[in-house]
């Protein structure tokens, strides 16, 4: 099934072939104990309990990424230019074995298994949570996990508290006046100007931040000019925010606005800011987190690593917002990092988180029955 996945990647709310498939395995199942709801491109399903209480809820996301894949695998996406390197392939697949798993083997709770769209932009969570469907059947927990690249399969990493950053899209429009480049005097340059506003952003971190907060500025994509021998009218550049607090998040993007008016004046060009979307940090229930690190410590022979907190952006932060829950790194064991065109995780690792969920759900099930 990942591999059958890791061919068809779809960017956010275009995931037709993933959701159809996805259903098409689901349908497969014993259905006399689940609930089947779609909203947009995800889809909802519910396992109903043999004494429920409460609801534990699991969230895998659902779409791919607009890269050219360079992997190894025989099962290359069949999409050009798009490719599941961020693992969400196996996040689905996971989500599918701990739902096929209790779809034959009853448990006490209701479950519900979330198969989000969207996730790499332009964010699916928060509307998948405002949603109808969602609020008819809002978990009591929620939990999800997410390949991390640098560690072995068979370890796991997490942390109370902050896990992932607060992360803002941002896109800067420049406007001046174009020309002949062999009059450089009658037009104003705004490869120059985006130059310099690259530069200049940087400084933000550098000497706005406290350094004991942690944020940063990344200028992933530059567009100027049309032809070498014109002086270009536009110019447009693309990155990203992250930040630890949502205070410095709010910092960060005045002094943006503040860096920007002064490019306006300096090459006498007009700019427009757009932050595109924006995701909240993802923030592990403390208390549940902490006895989850206890339970796999005594109960699985999984090595657990008390990881830092990343300045990865996951929009899984809105659902936490609302449910109480975590999200805990998953080791893959690849040389590649996520969003890399190279990236071939370790699949060994699909069924150890299925293995390992399955046990918790069960744990954490009779323990909340009590």
């Amino acid at each position: 099934m990942r591999r059958q996945l890791h061919q068809i990647p779809e960017p956010g709310f275009q995931e037709f072939k993933t959701q159809q498939l996805l259903l098409d395995h689901i349908h497969q199942l014993p259905q006399d104990r689940l609930e089947i709801r779609t909203w947009k491109t995800g889809i909802l399903v519910k396992v109903k309990g043999v004494q429920p209480r409460l609801c534990i809820g699991f969230r895998a996301d659902m779409d791919g990424l607009p890269i050219e894949e360079q992997t190894t695998y025989p099962f290359r996406s069949l999409h050009p230019g798009f490719m599941h390197a961020c693992g969400h392939d196996l996040h689905m697949t996971i989500g599918f074995g701990l739902l096929r798993h209790f779809a034959e083997h009853p448990i006490e709770q209701d479950l519900l298994f979330i198969f989000q769209p969207a996730e790499e932009g332009p964010g699916g969570a928060l509307p998948m949570l405002e949603s109808m469907e969602f609020q008819a059947w809002k978990p009591d927990l929620l939990f999800a996990l997410h390949i991390a690249p640098e560690y072995p399969v068979g370890t796991i990493a997490t942390k109370p508290g902050i896990l992932f950053a607060n992360t803002s899209e941002l896109f800067l429009d420049l406007t001046g006046k174009g020309g002949h480049a062999a009059f450089p005097h009658k037009a104003n340059d705004m490869v120059i100007a985006a130059a310099h506003l690259t530069t200049q952003l940087q400084t933000i971190i550098s000497r706005n931040v406290d350094p004991l907060d942690a944020a940063v500025i990344t200028i992933g994509k530059i567009e100027g000019g049309s032809k070498q021998n014109i002086i270009a009218e536009h110019a447009r550049l693309e990155g990203t925010i992250r930040t630890l607090s949502l205070d410095s998040m709010q910092q960060v993007k005045k002094r943006i606005e503040e860096v920007v008016r002064g490019i306006e004046v300096s090459f006498q060009c007009s700019a427009a800011i757009n932050y595109g979307s924006n995701y909240c940090q993802v923030y592990n229930q403390p208390e549940l987190t902490n006895e989850f690190m206890e339970w796999v410590q005594k109960e699985t022979d999984i090595r657990l690593i008390a990881c830092k907190e990343a300045m990865t952006g996951e929009d899984f932060g809105y659902f936490l917002e609302q449910v109480p829950g975590f999200m805990i790194w998953l080791g893959v064991n690849t040389p590649y990092s996520l969003h890399h065109a190279q990236i071939e995780p370790d699949e060994q690792a699909i069924s150890i988180a299925i293995d390992l969920f399955s046990r918790y759900f069960v744990w954490l099930s009779s323990r909340r029955m009590r």
